[in-house]
């Protein structure tokens, strides 16, 4: 839902570069050259930032009252 703020393996901060990498792929950049230009080399972040689904819209419809 929401991109952690550190990797949870390796504790490197990643929450910095999610806008950035978000507004590249949508726009239709390749995400390995995306990834590489950030400077995110480790998988393990890799896959944080890959795996990501931006749910924070269909969550916050379900708030309770």
């Amino acid at each position: 839902m929401i991109i952690p703020i550190r990797c949870w393996s390796c504790g490197k901060p990643i929450a910095h570069l999610w806008e950035e990498y978000s507004a590249r792929v949508a726009k239709g950049e390749a995400i390995k050259k995306v990834l590489d230009d950030l400077g995110v080399e480790r998988y393990c972040c890799r896959q944080q930032l890959m795996g990501q689904v931006d749910l924070i819209d269909v969550a916050a419809q379900f708030k309770k009252f």
